[in-house]
C-alpha cells in the first residue's frame, strides 16, 4: 500500500533560538498538505519560555544574558526551558490530517531504543528513562495546521537549568531546588557512549520505519534568513521576547540609610503603565519625579537607569546612585 504523504528531513545547524524558532515556523507556515516534516536542531546557552509566560518571573534573564546567553519565546504554552549544545530539540510539523502525537513519540522512543535506551511516554508531555525525565513536549496549532516539538537531554549541563530558570516559592517548598537534578537524566548517564550525531543518525533511521516511508528531501539549514527574515526580525525583538508579556504587577522594597523605598509597578506590553513609589525620604519631590521618569517606558534595566541618571543633575547624586546599585543588583 502506497503512503499518502512524504517525509522530509529539516537539519540546522545554526545555534541561534531566534533563527531555530524562525525557521520552525517558516515550515510550518509552508507545511504542503501530503508532507510530514522532521526538524533537528540545538540552541547554545538559551532559556525559552513559553508563549503565554511571562521572562521577569520565569528566568534570570539579566544574568543569562551577562553570560552571552539569548532568551527567546516560543509559540507553544508550556513551561520554561534551558537549552545547551548537550540537547538536541525535534519539531515534527504537518497538516491536522497526518498529526499522530503517538507515532510522532514512538519516532523518539524507538530511537533511543536503538541506542539502548529503553524509554516510555509518562503521559503528561514528557518521556521518561528508568522514572526520569530527559524529553519534554509542547504543541501547537493553527489553520489546520500542527506541530509537536521537544528536548532530548544528552550530555546537558542540568546545574544552568537551576542557575538561570527561576523556581516558584510553592515548587521550592513542594519540591525543592534540589528535586530538579533529581528528576531528569541525560541519556549520556544511561549510555556513555551516546552523543548527538549518533541520536541524530538513530531518529533519521527511526522516523522512516514508523512511517514506513523513505525521507524524499533532506535539507541543511546553515542560518540564512534571506527566505523569512520578518520571522527572524519577529523572534528577536524586545516586544516577541518581553512585550508579548501578559499584564502583571510587580514590586521592589529596600531600606536606605535616607530612608525605605517601596516601588511598585504594573506592567502591560513590557511596558510601565503605572507606577506608586512609596517613601518616607525627606525630599517628596525626587519621589514624584522618579514616578514621572520611569512612566511609560519599557520595564528594562537600562531604561530605568538612564532615566535615575537623568536626576542626578537635580537631586542628591549620593541617593540617586544608591538606587542605582540597588536596582543593578536585581533581576530586572
Amino acid at each position: 500500500m502506497q503512503n499518502n504523504y512524504t517525509l522530509k528531513l529539516v537539519k540546522s545547524t545554526s545555534y541561534d533560538p531566534w533563527y531555530n524558532l524562525a525557521l520552525e515556523e517558516h515550515l510550518f507556515n509552508k507545511a504542503e498538505d501530503n508532507e510530514i516534516i522532521f526538524y533537528l536542531w540545538q540552541n547554545d546557552n538559551t532559556v525559552v519560555i513559553g508563549r503565554n509566560q511571562n521572562p521577569w518571573r520565569e528566568c534570570r534573564y539579566t544574568e543569562l544574558e551577562r553570560d552571552e546567553g539569548k532568551l527567546a519565546r516560543r509559540l507553544s504554552g508550556g513551561g520554561a526551558v534551558y537549552h545547551d549544545l548537550g540537547n538536541m530539540n525535534f519539531t515534527f510539523i504537518m497538516k491536522e490530517s497526518l498529526y499522530n502525537v503517538e507515532k510522532q513519540l514512538q519516532v523518539i522512543i524507538n530511537g533511543v531504543k536503538k541506542l539502548g535506551i529503553n524509554a516510555e511516554f509518562s503521559g503528561r508531555n514528557d518521556i521518561l528513562v528508568e522514572g526520569k525525565k530527559f524529553s519534554g513536549n509542547a504543541f501547537y496549532s493553527d489553520e489546520g495546521r500542527c506541530y509537536h516539538h521537544g528536548t532530548l537531554l544528552v550530555d546537558s549541563d542540568i546545574s544552568k537549568l537551576c542557575q538561570y530558570l527561576k523556581v516558584s516559592k510553592e515548587k521550592m517548598e513542594s519540591k525543592g531546588i534540589k528535586s530538579v537534578q533529581a528528576r531528569v537524566i541525560n541519556l549520556k548517564e544511561i549510555n556513555t557512549s551516546i552523543d548527538i550525531k549518533k541520536l541524530s543518525e538513530a531518529l533519521e533511521i527511526s522516523f522512516q520505519e514508523v512511517y514506513n516511508s523513505s525521507i524524499s528531501e533532506n535539507a541543511i539549514m546553515s542560518g540564512d534568513t534571506s527566505e523569512f527574515k520578518e520571522l527572524y526580525d519577529k523572534y528577536s525583538s524586545w516586544k516577541w521576547r518581553y512585550g508579548e508579556t501578559p499584564n502583571f504587577q510587580i514590586s521592589f522594597y529596600n531600606r536606605f540609610s535616607w530612608g525605605d523605598l517601596d516601588i511598585n509597578l504594573n506592567l502591560r506590553d513590557g511596558e510601565v503603565m503605572s507606577i506608586a513609589i512609596f517613601s518616607d525620604a525627606m525630599d517628596y519631590k525626587l519621589i514624584k519625579d522618579m514616578e514621572k521618569s520611569i512612566q511609560g517606558i519599557k520595564f528594562e534595566k537600562l531604561e530605568i537607569l538612564q532615566k535615575l541618571e537623568m536626576l542626578n543633575e537635580i537631586y542628591d547624586k549620593n541617593i540617586i546612585s544608591d538606587i542605582e546599585n540597588w536596582l543593578n543588583e536585581k533581576d530586572i
